[in-house]
């Protein structure tokens, strides 16, 4: 792997700790907290006793350190080429972030050195100008809690005039599209960014506030399990949810909270790992599960 979030974050908490004690502002409850902030729960146990052990010649028992500078981590060249690669991406460029440091240094791999199964070809055209300047817009509306004026085409091709305030993009990798979703508008709640002809910041008092918004989450409960290393591959497929993981006998059961208007992109997920994965709860999701099996089946996939 080219980087590795455990290992940093451990080498992150033992260099503010190292940073701490040369500024002489630490002790034990110092670094408790810096443990909790920049580790794991369990880390007290195991870290903070290497520590003032001295264990790893790091830290005396006097709250002193042999090391002279406070520690840095540069990034290595493979990691820069990894996230050149990353900016490459025309859904990062989306986002206008920009590292000149890295302006000479070679991507890791190209959009030609892969291929991407199970998306859809219809995906947002992200590197069209005006989509650019909307979703840049709506992000600069999210970023500094203004409204938003959209006019957008529907499903059925008619011509609809919202005024809203946006709260956040999400992005499906299933379908490749990003939506808003939004706030003030009692009939729209979410929008495709693609469906949008025009989007200007807003600065009228006619949107109307609404406290909550009204997001349908549920947790999906999966039962992994552990060969064919099906459990790194599922943690991994649904990396960018809200999930946990406990093991429970040979097996693992993984939940992952989504929110209820992907349901379909779900089952499709699910489906793909075959065996290996089964859906445990909600009941109404496994029912899909298996109603979708069964239209294989009759098809003869």
């Amino acid at each position: 792997m080219i980087f590795n979030e455990i290992y940093s974050a451990y080498y992150n908490a033992v260099a503010k700790i190292i940073a701490k004690v040369l500024e002489g502002k630490c002790d034990d409850r110092e670094l408790g907290k810096i443990v909790a902030r920049y580790a794991f729960g369990e880390s007290v146990i195991t870290l903070l006793p290497s520590l003032k052990s001295e264990k790893w010649k790091l830290i005396t028992k006097d709250m002193k350190t042999p090391i002279k500078k406070k520690p840095t981590m540069p990034l290595t060249d493979i990691q820069k080429m990894w996230l050149k690669a990353v900016l490459e991406d025309p859904r990062i460029k989306l986002f206008d972030v920009q590292i000149p440091a890295l302006s000479d240094v070679e991507p890791l791999f190209t959009p030609e050195d892969y291929r991407v199964y199970d998306k859809y070809s219809d995906g947002d055209p992200v590197e069209d100008e005006e989509y650019i300047k909307h979703f840049r817009t709506i992000l600069c509306a999210i970023k500094n809690g203004r409204n938003v004026k959209i006019e957008m085409t529907s499903r059925k091709g008619k011509e609809i005039y919202v005024r809203c305030k946006p709260i956040c993009i999400e992005y499906s990798e299933k379908d490749d599209k990003f939506r808003v979703i939004t706030t003030g508008c009692p009939f729209v709640k979410t929008i495709n960014v693609a469906r949008i002809t025009k989007c200007n910041l807003y600065s009228g008092d006619d949107v109307r506030e609404v406290e909550t918004v009204d997001e349908s989450y549920e947790t999906l409960t999966l039962k992994v399990r552990d060969e064919r290393n099906a459990l790194e591959r599922c943690m991994l497929h649904f990396a960018h949810f809200e999930k946990r993981a406990e093991r429970v006998g040979e097996d693992y059961l993984v939940h992952i909270k989504f929110n209820k208007d992907d349901e379909p992109e779900m089952v499709i997920r699910v489906l793909s790992f075959g065996p290996m994965v089964e859906a445990v709860a909600p009941q109404d999701f496994r029912e899909k599960i298996i109603d979708k099996l069964k239209k294989q089946k009759i098809c003869g996939l």
